[in-house]
């Protein structure tokens, strides 16, 4: 079992707070007006950001990927039926809630620093979006000094078709589904039309 924080970890949870909740804004910001949001066009006037649970460092571990040595292939579907290829480049295991969970990694080839870690929990479909979320992990941002890597679940994101049909996503694959709750992060989106409509 791996410790969510080390002494000097807690020490600048208060820092790590005050990111998260920068980045936050930040995403806000870029998809109330920027032309390359995913929000459509007819939704931003009523666009007041995007919905998060409280940061909670209790989700935020610092792991050792355990990586495979045969890297083997697997398929993702998209949401718009098309399908491509990632290789299975290693697993996290931690433990939460007392239950021990593994997720796999995936690369989209050999050469890339970038790991990307999509799941889904017992939230999806209720308080967060029903295909699941992703986590990207950058070897550069996202490791310790001591080469672990840090699994912040309060970074994970919706997908862009989330909030447009236009976006294809992978559909995340059943060995990341996880059972238990993981109640941080981005929670689903209702644009502004979606919400006048639940009023009538």
């Amino acid at each position: 079992m791996v410790s969510v924080f080390s002494e000097e970890s807690l020490m600048r949870s208060s820092r790590w707070k005050q990111l998260l909740n920068r980045e936050r804004e930040e995403k806000d910001a870029f998809f109330s007006i920027h032309p390359n949001s995913p929000v459509p066009l007819e939704d931003r006037d009523g666009f007041n950001g995007l919905s998060y649970y409280p940061p909670n460092p209790e989700y935020r571990f610092e792991l050792a990927l355990h990586e495979h040595d045969e890297k083997t292939l697997v398929e993702m579907t998209y949401t718009r039926g098309e399908e491509k290829e990632f290789l299975r480049w290693g697993e996290f295991r931690f433990e939460s809630g007392g239950v021990e969970h593994v997720l796999q990694a995936y690369k989209s080839g050999p050469g890339e620093d970038r790991l990307f870690v999509p799941f889904r929990d017992a939230t999806s479909g209720k308080e967060t979006y029903g295909a699941g979320r992703y986590i990207d992990l950058q070897l550069e941002t996202h490791t310790t000094a001591e080469g672990k890597w840090i699994l912040d679940f309060n970074r994970a994101y919706n997908p862009w078709c989330a909030y447009s049909e236009k976006y294809t996503c992978p559909f995340v694959p059943p060995e990341n589904w996880l059972k238990a709750p993981i109640p941080v992060g981005e929670k689903q989106y209702t644009s502004s039309r979606q919400r006048s409509a639940a009023h009538v």
